[in-house]
């Protein structure tokens, strides 16, 4: 039996991969921080298959202590602070957990396997905020990397700190630079649950707005279960490499808004969105090349974007008529 470790376990990446390992057949040891995370009980309810360890990845000595209890043949490093607006106002602490925390993990796996460096396979959850002002489009795994933000700019130091310890150590270690994607666990600050939440609760009367920024802004917007099983081939190549992970298709905000007021029978749509300059931000066209990821892992996305945001919505649509009832 295969054995994992996933830290953010607790995100909506950490779930379903989770989900999908213990599937295949793997035990699988989640990462935790603090004794008394709320989402704690989340993880033993949609993934009760999944054992929790405590730790932190700014702790190194709590990630020696969880590699020694998990004995793992694979780690996905998917915690992160990972609201990019958030690391504007908490720079160091995305720095500490976002990139140090690649560090930590990076060093805790090299020493529990100072052995055999390519005992245990490691995965980094990188993210397409690298490119931010991009260079190139689309964007691949040679693009050059321009990040705009202190969250880019810590995924940055964890990529290519994964990188180095790949070369630098002959680790098998392997990054995936993931574009946008979404599920109905996506948290309720990112755009695209914002929505849905909103459409959801615009139709069973709970409000009557939502309020947004930049309409025409683009993103390439893919289904989170689609892009846990990329991370998985990953790791089960020869050798470590680097994987743009994304659809190869953009869609706007305002397209967004069409698929989830439609999924509600609500054609027109203006008279419910309210556009703040607050909200505004820089608009550059991330849109992801995965043909590496199609050539060499055998990985395509399987959930289009219409099918994505409608399942979401009514996913939002369960949960609020449930909270509503209560």
């Amino acid at each position: 039996m295969p054995r994992a470790l996933i830290t953010g376990i607790t995100g909506q990446d950490g779930l379903y991969l989770a989900e999908l390992l213990l599937a295949k057949g793997y035990r699988v040891f989640g990462l935790i921080r603090g004794q008394n995370n709320p989402k704690r009980e989340l993880v033993r309810r949609t993934v009760p298959g999944a054992e929790l360890l405590t730790g932190d990845l700014t702790d190194l000595s709590s990630l020696l202590r969880a590699m020694e209890a998990a004995q793992p043949d694979e780690v996905y490093n998917l915690g992160a602070i990972s609201f990019v607006a958030y690391s504007w106002e908490n720079a160091m602490l995305t720095t500490d957990v976002t990139g140090t925390g690649v560090l930590n993990i990076l060093e805790a796996v090299r020493l529990y396997s100072h052995d055999d460096p390519r005992k245990v396979r490691f995965y980094q959850a990188s993210s397409s905020e690298m490119f931010g002002k991009v260079q190139e489009v689309p964007q691949r795994e040679s693009t050059l990397l321009w990040p705009r933000s202190p969250y880019g700019v810590a995924k940055v130091f964890g990529h290519y700190m994964t990188i180095n310890y790949r070369e630098s150590y002959g680790m098998h270690a392997s990054s995936g630079i993931l574009f946008n994607h979404e599920s109905p666990r996506r948290g309720p600050e990112f755009v695209t649950r914002k929505v849905t939440r909103a459409v959801a609760r615009i139709e069973l009367g709970l409000q009557d707005e939502i309020v947004m920024g930049n309409l025409d802004a683009k993103r390439d917007w893919g289904f989170a279960g689609d892009y846990v099983d990329a991370m998985w081939r990953m790791l089960q190549q020869d050798e470590g490499d680097d994987y743009v992970i994304a659809t190869g298709q953009t869609h706007s905000i305002g397209e967004l808004l069409d698929v989830a007021f439609a999924a509600v029978g609500i054609d027109d749509w203006s008279r419910h969105v309210r556009q703040d300059p607050a909200f505004m931000r820089p608009a550059d066209l991330l849109i992801g090349d995965p043909s590496k990821a199609r050539d060499v892992l055998g990985w395509e996305p399987t959930v289009g974007f219409s099918e994505l945001i409608t399942m979401m919505v009514a996913s939002d649509l369960e949960e609020q008529r449930a909270q509503a009832g209560a």
